[in-house]
């Protein structure tokens, strides 16, 4: 009975690490993303304007363009890092299921 409970806490235990790595994932892009579009687009918009792209000042490239392209970037990050959590985490409760350790 010993085991089962040690095996039901470390399965716990990886599944608090799982969303612990998840939320700091989806946190530090979702700061990427609101630089972009708040930082970029808005607060600094007047320093950015004195370089351009296309014959666009940056600033406003940002605020119409940029945020949205740093947004799709920003899902597929978050799409590729949770495949690679992902199997990380069901490796590792692979091992517990077949009796391993950690």
């Amino acid at each position: 009975m010993s085991d089962l409970n040690l095996r039901d806490r470390r399965v716990t235990e990886a599944i608090d690490r799982y969303w612990r790595a998840n939320v700091r994932i989806m946190a530090g892009l979702l700061l990427i993303w609101a630089t972009a579009g708040l930082g970029c687009g808005v607060l600094w918009a007047g320093w950015l304007n004195q370089w351009s792209i296309g014959g666009i000042p940056l600033g406003f490239w940002f605020a119409q363009q940029g945020s949205i392209i740093t947004f799709v970037l920003c899902i597929l990050a978050y799409c590729l890092l949770l495949n690679r959590l992902d199997r990380r985490h069901h490796e590792e409760l692979r091992r517990f299921k077949a009796g391993g350790g950690s």
